[in-house]
C-alpha cells in the first residue's frame, strides 16, 4: 500500500497528540519501516464507542486501546455528561479498574480528566469487581460509572465500560451521543494528560464494600444454616479481582472459609494457567479448580471470571466426574431458588423475572405455572438492567435476571450481572438442598419434572472477515427464493419453521404487522427461527465484542416426558442441519470452536 496524504496527516496527528512514549514509538517505528498498510489499519480506522463501550486489543493507534484513545473517549464522555445529566459535576462519577495491563493507568487518566473539569470523582484505590462500579453509581447517585476492564477477553485486550446514572449499562441514545461528543473533540486538552490531580479523587472502597456486604448478608434466607453447611466450596478468581471480595462475602454471609485455587488466587494480567480466562469455556478453564476441589474433598466449585461479573458452577457427581452447569442450567436453578425462597408469594402479580432473548425460556415456564411475570429482552445485561429499573419505578419487584453467558442478577442491589452475589446465592441454595439430601443436579432434574425439560445446544464459529459474515446472513434472508424471503424449513422439510424474527431488519413474521417488537439494530446480525415441528427456537447472531458467529437453540419437552436423551438428539440433529444449510462453515471458511 502506498502512503497517502490523509495517512501522513494521521501519522503526524498521532505523533503530535500521543504523550505515551511506548505507543508513540510504535507508530514512529512503523513510519520509519514504511509499513503504510499497518499504519492505515491502526490510524485510519477508529474503535467505535457503542453500548458495550470500548473493548479491544491494546496497542498504538485509534483502532486499539491506549492512553490517547482513553483521553479522547473520556473527554467526549465528560462533555456529554455535563450537557446531559443535571448537576453532573456535583453528582460525580465512579471509576474502577481490573488487574489487566494498563488498567490502573487508564483509570487514572479517566479520573484526572473529570477532576480537571471540576467533576467529583470516586476512584478505587485498588482493583475491584465490575459490579462494585455499578453498585457505587447507584449508591452515590452519581452521574455515571466507568469500569476499565475487558472482562474475560484474552490478555492482549482491555476495555472501557460505562454505566449511566441509574447504575445500568448505557443504551441508545447515549452510546451514539457519547460517540458524537468524542468525535467533536479529538484533540487532547492541555490538562488531559496531567494526572497530578489524582489526589483529589475519593476512594469509595472503604464505604462501598461494607455497604455491599451488608446488603448481601441481608439477602441470606437462613444465615444460621450457612455456618453449618455440609458443603466445602472451592472458589477460583481466574487470575482476576474477586478473591479478597469473595473472602469477605463468605464471611458476611456466615459461611466457613472456602478452598481457594491458589494458583489463580491473585490478579495476574498474564492469566498463566488458562488458555482463555473465561469460566464459560467449561472443564478446559476449570481443570485446576477441579484438581483443587478433589484434593480438598469439595463437591461444589464457584468460578468467577476475571472482573467478577459472571459465575460458573460445577458439581461433583456420584461417579467422581465433574458436571459444569451451563448458563441456562444455572439460570434455571437460581430462578427456581429466587422464587421458592421469596418471602411473600402473595404479591406474585408484582414480581418479575427477566432473561435475554437467546437464553433458555425456563423462567417463562416457571412463571406460567407459578403466576409471576416473565419478560424477554435483547441480548445483554444493559437491556435487563434498564428494564429492571423501569419496573422498579412502577413499583414492581425484579427477583432475578439472567443471560446464558453465565451472567446472573439476583435481586436489584446491582442492576447488572454480578458474580459475587450469584456465587453466594448458589452457596446458600446448595447448602439448603444438601440439608434435604439433594444435590444441585438432583434439584435441576426436579425443576425439569415440574416445568418441562429444557435442553440447549449453544456454540459458535470464528470468522475474522466481516464481509463473509454479512454475505452469509444476506444469503439466509433470500433462501426462500427471493430477497427478504426466509427459509421455511431445514433438513429437507424435516424441521418446519413457523416464524422468523430478524432484529437486523425489523422483520418478524410472528407479529400481526410483520414488525419486530424488540429494538432493531442494523449494525449487528441476529435472526431467530421458531420451529413448529419440533417445538424449538434457534437464534443466529454476531458477537458485539468478539469475531464470533454464535448460535443458541432450545427445545422444551412437556412435563412428564422421560426420554430426555431423545429430546437432546432431536435438537442436536436440528442444529447440525442449521450449521450445514445456513452457516456453511467450509464454504465460508469459518473456524470451529476449540473444545
Amino acid at each position: 500500500m502506498a502512503k497517502t496524504a490523509a495517512l501522513e496527516a494521521k501519522i503526524q496527528e498521532w505523533l503530535s497528540w500521543d504523550k505515551n512514549d511506548a505507543t508513540r514509538s510504535e507508530i514512529a517505528s512503523l513510519q520509519e519501516a514504511g509499513d503504510w498498510g499497518r499504519l492505515s489499519s491502526l490510524l485510519e480506522k477508529r474503535m467505535a464507542f457503542g453500548t458495550a463501550g470500548l473493548r479491544g486489543r491494546m496497542g498504538a493507534g485509534y483502532a486499539c486501546m491506549n492512553d490517547l484513545v482513553i483521553v479522547q473517549t473520556t473527554q467526549g464522555l465528560a462533555d456529554y455528561l455535563l450537557k446531559t445529566v443535571p448537576n453532573a459535576a456535583q453528582r460525580g462519577v465512579v471509576v474502577g479498574y481490573d488487574g489487566r495491563y494498563h488498567s490502573r493507568r487508564f483509570a487514572e487518566l479517566t479520573a484526572s480528566i473529570f477532576l480537571h473539569l471540576g467533576v467529583k470523582v470516586w476512584l478505587f484505590a485498588k482493583i475491584c469487581p465490575t459490579p462494585w462500579v455499578a453498585f457505587g453509581t447507584r449508591y452515590y447517585q452519581a452521574a455515571a460509572g466507568i469500569m476499565v476492564t475487558a472482562s474475560h477477553n484474552p490478555k492482549q485486550d482491555n476495555g472501557y465500560k460505562v454505566y449511566w446514572d441509574n447504575g445500568a449499562q448505557i443504551i441508545p441514545p447515549h452510546d451514539s451521543g457519547i460517540q458524537s461528543a468524542i468525535q467533536a473533540l479529538l484533540e487532547p486538552r492541555a490538562t488531559s494528560w496531567d494526572t497530578s490531580v489524582i489526589g483529589g479523587a475519593t476512594d469509595p472502597g472503604p464505604e462501598l464494600t461494607p455497604a455491599y456486604m451488608e446488603r448481601l448478608s441481608a439477602a441470606m434466607r437462613q444465615p444460621q444454616m450457612n455456618a453449618d453447611s455440609p458443603i466445602r466450596f472451592t472458589v477460583t478468581s481466574m487470575h482476576g479481582v474477586s478473591h479478597p471480595y469473595m473472602c469477605e462475602a463468605f464471611k458476611a454471609c456466615n459461611f466457613k472459609p472456602f478452598i481457594p485455587v491458589r494458583e489463580q488466587m491473585e490478579a495476574d494480567p498474564e492469566f498463566p494457567t488458562v488458555p482463555f480466562p473465561n469460566p464459560e469455556e467449561g472443564k478446559s478453564a476449570l481443570n485446576l479448580a477441579m484438581a483443587t476441589a478433589d484434593a480438598g474433598g469439595s463437591t461444589v466449585i464457584l468460578a468467577n471470571d476475571p472482573d467478577a461479573d459472571r459465575l460458573a458452577v460445577a458439581e461433583k457427581q456420584p461417579s467422581g466426574e465433574w458436571r459444569v452447569f451451563n448458563g441456562n442450567e444455572t439460570g434455571a436453578l437460581l430462578g427456581w431458588w429466587c422464587w421458592s425462597s421469596y418471602p411473600s408469594p402473595d404479591d406474585k402479580d408484582t414480581c418479575y423475572m427477566l432473561a435475554s432473548t437467546v437464553s433458555s425460556k425456563i423462567l417463562r415456564s416457571i412463571a406460567e405455572k407459578e403466576g409471576f411475570h416473565f419478560e424477554e429482552t435483547l441480548t445483554g445485561f444493559k437491556w435487563m438492567g434498564n428494564r429492571a429499573e423501569q419496573l422498579m419505578l412502577q413499583g414492581k419487584k425484579v427477583l432475578f435476571a439472567f443471560e446464558e453467558a453465565i451472567g446472573f442478577m439476583c435481586g436489584t442491589t446491582v442492576l447488572d450481572k454480578d458474580g459475587v452475589s450469584a456465587a453466594l446465592e448458589v452457596a446458600q441454595m446448595a447448602t439448603t438442598l444438601a440439608n434435604k439430601g439433594l444435590s444441585l443436579t438432583q434439584q435441576l432434574d426436579l425443576i425439569y419434572d415440574r416445568y418441562g425439560f429444557h435442553t440447549t445446544n449453544n456454540s459458535y464459529y470464528l470468522c475474522h472477515e466481516p464481509e463473509v459474515v454479512k454475505r452469509m446472513f444476506e444469503r439466509i434472508r433470500s433462501l426462500g427464493g427471493a430477497p427478504g424471503k426466509y427459509p421455511t424449513s431445514l433438513g429437507g422439510g424435516q424441521y418446519r419453521i413457523g416464524a422468523v424474527r430478524d432484529l437486523t431488519t425489523g422483520h418478524d413474521s410472528g407479529q400481526p404487522d410483520g414488525r419486530a417488537i424488540l429494538p432493531v439494530s442494523s449494525s449487528s446480525q441476529m435472526i431467530t427461527f421458531t420451529f413448529s415441528e419440533p417445538q424449538a427456537v434457534l437464534t443466529l447472531r454476531t458477537s458485539g465484542t468478539e469475531p464470533k458467529i454464535k448460535w443458541y437453540s432450545e427445545i422444551r419437552a412437556q412435563p412428564g416426558q422421560t426420554d430426555r436423551d431423545a429430546v437432546k438428539r432431536q435438537l442436536d440433529a436440528l442444529v447440525a442441519a442449521m450449521v450445514d444449510e445456513l452457516m456453511q462453515p467450509e464454504q465460508n471458511g469459518l473456524i470451529a470452536r476449540k473444545e
